[in-house]
Parts: C-alpha cells; sequence; structure tokens
C-alpha cells in the first residue's frame, strides 16, 4: 500500500531534523560533507520547481481566461463569478498583510536563517524593490517578453498571459482553435510535471530542511510557531467573519450559518485531502442537494473556482513572503509590498488544485522580490496543516461565491432548511 504525500513529507521533515542535528555543519561520509549532500538535494528540487513557473502560470491563465469566453462566461454571469473571486481574494489577502505586520512572526533576536545561497539578501530586495506604487504599474507591461520570463518577472508575464487569454477569446476559425488546443496542450503537459515534481517533494523537503537545521539549529522555530499562529489566525478571520458578512450583505442570506451546516462533507473532504480539485465533486454535491443552488450556477461557478479562486492560498503566499522578508531584517516599503500583493492575486490563479502546489507560486513572489527561494525549506516544517487549512478556506470561499450568485440570479431555493 502507498503511503500518501503528507506522510512521506512529514516522515522526510523528522528524518530531516534528526539528521540535520545530527550532522551538524562539520559532519561528513567518506569525506563528503553531509551538508553539502543536503543542499544539492534540496537545490535540485527548487531548480525543478523554478523550472516550471512560467509555463504553469502562463498557460494556466490563458486557458482559464480562454475557456470563460469560450462558454460564454464574459456575459452576466461570469462577470459576477469574475467579480466575485477578485474581491474575495483581495480582502484575503489584506487580512494576511495585516495580520502579519501587526504580528511580525519573523521579527527577532535570533541571527537569520544561513541558506545555499549566503549573499545580501537585503541587496537582492533593493535591488528589485518597487520604489514606488507607480513603479509597480510600469513593472506590469515588460518592453520583451522573452526576456521577462528570463528575468522572472512574473508580473509582467502575468499581465501579458492575462491580455492573451482574453484576445485570444476575439478571434474566430482554425486560428483561434489552434491556439486554445495549444496552450490547453502545454497547461496539461505542465499539470503533469508539477505531478512528478511533487512525488519528489519528500526529498527535496528532506534536503532543505536538513541543510537549515544543520546550519541554524532550532532558533528558527519559535519564529515558525508564531507564523503558524499567525497564518491560522487569519484564515480563521476570513473563513469565520468576511464569509458570513458576504452571505448576509450581499447574497442576503439570512442564516449564513445554514451554509456552513450544508458544506460540512465538503469541508471535511477538503481539510483531510488538501485538494480543491479533488473535493470538487463533494463541493457541487453539497451545493445542489444541501444548499439548494441550481446546477446552472453550481456548473459554472465551481470548476471555474476551483481553478482561479484559492483565497486562502493568495493568503498564505502573501504572508509567507513577507515573514521570511522579516527572518532577513529585511524591511519591505509599501510599493515591494503592494508588488507582493498583485502577484499573489495573479498567481493564486494559476496555482494547481493538488496538495502543496503553493510552493510554486511562493516561489514566484520570493524571487520576484528577491528573496530566497531556499526559505520555503523553512516553511515546509508547518506546511501540512497550513495547507489543509487553507485548501478549506479555498473550498469553502467557492461555495459561498455559487450561493450569492445564484440568490443575485434570483434563485430562491437557497439555503432553506428543507434542504437538509
Amino acid at each position: 500500500m502507498k503511503l500518501a504525500l503528507h506522510w512521506q513529507i512529514l516522515i522526510a521533515l523528522i528524518l530531516a531534523v534528526v539528521m540535520g542535528t545530527w550532522s551538524g555543519v562539520e559532519g561528513s561520509i567518506f569525506g563528503v560533507h553531509w551538508l553539502a549532500v543536503y543542499t544539492f538535494i534540496g537545490t535540485l528540487f527548487l531548480n525543478a520547481l523554478k523550472m516550471i513557473v512560467v509555463p504553469l502560470v502562463m498557460s494556466a491563465i490563458i486557458t482559464g481566461i480562454a475557456n470563460i469566453g469560450d462558454s460564454g462566461g464574459f456575459g452576466r454571469l461570469g462577470g459576477k463569478t469574475l467579480g466575485y473571486y477578485v474581491m474575495t481574494s483581495f480582502i484575503a489577502i489584506i487580512i494576511g498583510l495585516t495580520m502579519v505586520n501587526l504580528i511580525q512572526p519573523g521579527v527577532s533576536d535570533n541571527p537569520a536563517p544561513q541558506l545555499v545561497n549566503d549573499a545580501s539578501v537585503s541587496a537582492a530586495v533593493e535591488g528589485k524593490s518597487a520604489g514606488d506604487v507607480i513603479e509597480v504599474f510600469l513593472r506590469m507591461i515588460p518592453t520583451n517578453i522573452v526576456d521577462a520570463a528570463a528575468q522572472g518577472q512574473m508580473l509582467g508575464l502575468i499581465f501579458f498571459s492575462l491580455l492573451f487569454g482574453f484576445f485570444m477569446t476575439k478571434i474566430q476559425g482554425e486560428g483561434a482553435q489552434t491556439l486554445k488546443n495549444f496552450w490547453q496542450g502545454v497547461f496539461d503537459v505542465m499539470m503533469l510535471m508539477t505531478s512528478l515534481i511533487m512525488k519528489f517533494a519528500p526529498i527535496g523537503v528532506f534536503g532543505l530542511v536538513a541543510a537549515s537545521v544543520a546550519k541554524t539549529g532550532f532558533e528558527q522555530f519559535d519564529n515558525l510557531a508564531l507564523f503558524f499562529v499567525t497564518v491560522a489566525g487569519a484564515l480563521l478571520i476570513h473563513f469565520a467573519v468576511v464569509m458570513p458578512l458576504i452571505l448576509r450583505f450581499i447574497g442576503g442570506v439570512k442564516n449564513p450559518w445554514l451554509h456552513y451546516q450544508a458544506m460540512l462533507p465538503a469541508l471535511l473532504t477538503a481539510f483531510s485531502t488538501s485538494s480543491s480539485s479533488a473535493t470538487l465533486p463533494v463541493t457541487m454535491n453539497a451545493l445542489e442537494h444541501r444548499a439548494g443552488v441550481s446546477n446552472r450556477v453550481s456548473s459554472f461557478v465551481l470548476p471555474l473556482g476551483a481553478t482561479v479562486n484559492m483565497d486562502g492560498t493568495a493568503l498564505y503566499e502573501c504572508v509567507a513572503a513577507i515573514f521570511i522578508a522579516q527572518l532577513f531584517g529585511v524591511p519591505l516599503d509599501l510599493g515591494t509590498q503592494l508588488l507582493i500583493v498583485l502577484i499573489a492575486l495573479t498567481t493564486s490563479i494559476g496555482v494547481a488544485g493538488i496538495p502543496s502546489a503553493s510552493l510554486v507560486a511562493i516561489s514566484i513572489i520570493l524571487v520576484a522580490v528577491g528573496l530566497p527561494a531556499e526559505a520555503i525549506g523553512l516553511l515546509l516544517v508547518v506546511d501540512r496543516i497550513l495547507d489543509m487549512m487553507r485548501t478549506t478556506v479555498n473550498v469553502f470561499s467557492d461555495s459561498v461565491g455559487a450561493v450569492v450568485i445564484a440568490k443575485l440570479e434570483g434563485e430562491q431555493h437557497v439555503l432553506v432548511t428543507k434542504h437538509f
């Protein structure tokens, strides 16, 4: 019987802590330092993640926008759906941004972690600093899209992909179908490559965490505990405060808590699987048979939401990036934090609905603002439970969107007691 991925990662974490503590910086085998072995393994895994970033994000955004256009989604229903997704993801990111700046989980008297690349993190961030709000928006339009891809300027690539996908829906004939088939093929291949790389996640996690423990011991674990509390608290606010307010005041649902009861099977499935895609059938069933949403709305809103609406993931990406900056003692100005917000908002569209796929999106943000991608290894210590939490928030936000849109479309039998 094959061991589930999350158990493999947990075992890898335990082994990494044991080996990193035992070997330290000086330990060696046959003349080779253990630290060099850990670093080699971790770097290979990070390189694999970075390798798929550009094609995965571009193909996901382009095919997502094109599919909305093909289904007539740029009409009334599509406009409401996309408006809801952008609104809730933005609110989630702002909650995370506020919490991480108030609590400052990465600020401590401990020295900054020593990672694979010991170049000055402050200098790297300074070199990529957004400077001010205007500069952030200038970055959205690259002068050379190929150079932007080579330099990892993801904001420009994302903007280009959104435009390309939109205008792909405006052309007709054989050329339109050829383009759609091409980008869909690229996306399908990139999803397979992502799944393959994630199979090696336990080995990569071992290398990253073992190297971190060998260099810094347990100095960062207090910060990680506070980081866990920060993310969990922000997710709870979005889940238990923002969502019912949206149901009540935008959807007109008199008793929002009925929706929590209706969606309980989907929420439990999301929490246990950490996969919004795997939970999709359960979510649709709960929405239609327990919440009373029509198939017309649920069959459009939910599959789209499982692809592009990732409130919990966007929140987590934002908190994680700023937490890592705090760990390294790097102050982030308003422009750089706005850059993180924009990239978190847009990259959450391209995150695959599978466990721990947000590692790819986090690496995009870290590279974009000049922070070391190797720091992902620190987050993996607490990532598994947070992954379960943010997936639950993702799925619940999709379901709330379906209810709100159904109510705005005039459906009268949504969330009445007789459905459950």
